[in-house]
């Protein structure tokens, strides 16, 4: 629920400013970046927590190799991502590749479920979550 809640305020924050007259925020699509790399970063930070960083390993299917080095590789590719749908020349592709990730990570979200490793919501609002994410960067395409 938290990244939501950082979406969903970096978005309305970012289109605020667009209508104060920060030009460059001024359509509903870059504020959307906004909110969506705001939300990136927020779960970046996830993977790097000192007290959240376990329950993040914990969520990797058993059979994968190596969980510790994966949520690392996972939040650096979450930041890079999100920094590149501020920048105008990476902006598609930085969201085709976070779609790509979400996809990607998205049977350890249903193993954790399965597995009632990590704290938050099951697998039914997981997956809803997991689908608005992919579909608002579906709409930073068009």
């Amino acid at each position: 629920m938290a990244p939501l809640v950082a979406l969903v305020a970096g978005f309305l924050a970012a289109r605020l400013a667009g209508l104060l007259g920060f030009e460059a925020l001024d359509a509903w699509q870059p504020s959307l970046r906004v909110g969506l790399a705001l939300m990136f970063l927020f779960a970046t930070a996830a993977h790097f927590h000192p007290k959240l960083r376990p329950e993040m390993i914990g969520m990797v299917p058993p059979r994968m190799p190596r969980p510790d080095v994966l949520v690392t590789i996972t939040g650096v590719l979450e930041a890079a991502g999100a920094i590149g749908l501020l920048i105008p020349a990476t902006t598609r592709a930085a969201a085709v590749c976070l779609i790509l990730l979400l996809l990607g990570m998205f049977p350890a979200n249903i193993s954790a479920a399965r597995r009632h490793v990590a704290q938050g919501d099951p697998i039914g609002p997981r997956s809803a979550l997991q689908a608005l994410f992919v579909i608002l960067l579906a709409l930073t395409l068009v």
